[in-house]
C-alpha cells in the first residue's frame, strides 16, 4: 500500500475503531509509509522464526516482531529484509534492534525499530508465529491491520483505507 494516508488523519476519522502505539519506534526502511494485514512473530535475541515467516509469500502484510524491547542484538539486517520485500510483505515492526542500518534505507520496504546494533542474533528457531502480541500500550492480533508513517502507528480489526 503506498503513500496514500497519514495516520494522524486515519486517527482523526476513525479513533472510535484504532489504536495509537505509544512506542517510539525509529524509521529504518526506505519505505516510511506502509500498511498490510498483522502477521507475528515473537523471538528474544533469535530471528530463525521471523526469518521463516518472511520467506514466505505475502500480499503486502507487516510482520510485526516482539523481541522484547532487546537491544543487545540486532533481529533483521538487509538481507532478510530483501527476503521480505521479494516475498511481497510490506514491513516488518520490531520491538527490538536492527542492522545494516545505511543499506535498509535503500530498500522499498518499511521497518521500524528501536535502534540498531552490529551483532547478529542467535539462531535457535525459539520462539512463536502469529501469537498475540502486547506492547506500546496495544495488542497485536495476526488478521488485523497495521498502518505505519513517519507519526507513528495505527493498528484496527478493519482495513481503514
Amino acid at each position: 500500500m503506498g503513500n496514500a494516508f497519514s495516520t494522524a488523519d486515519l486517527y482523526d476519522t476513525y479513533a472510535d475503531r484504532c489504536a495509537s502505539c505509544e512506542t517510539q519506534f525509529r524509521q529504518y526502511g526506505g519505505c516510511r509509509v506502509f500498511a498490510g494485514r498483522i502477521r507475528t512473530a515473537k523471538c528474544l535475541n533469535d530471528n530463525v522464526l521471523m526469518r521463516r515467516v518472511l520467506e514466505s509469500h505475502s500480499e503486502g502484510d507487516v510482520l510485526v516482531v516482539d523481541g522484547a524491547g532487546y537491544l543487545g542484538s540486532a533481529l533483521i539486517g538487509d538481507i532478510i529484509a530483501e527476503i521480505g520485500l521479494k516475498n511481497g510483505w510490506s514491513g516488518v515492526v520490531i520491538n527490538g534492534a536492527v542492522r545494516d542500518v545505511s543499506a535498509l534505507a535503500q530498500l522499498n520496504f518499511g521497518v521500524k525499530a528501536l535502534g540498531s546494533n552490529p551483532k547478529k542474533s542467535e539462531k535457535l528457531g525459539i520462539g512463536q508465529i502469529d501469537a498475540v502480541l502486547s506492547f506500546g500500550g496495544i495488542v497485536f492480533i495476526p488478521g488485523q491491520w497495521l498502518y505505519s508513517d513517519d507519526d507513528g502507528l495505527l493498528v484496527s480489526q478493519d482495513k481503514l483505507v
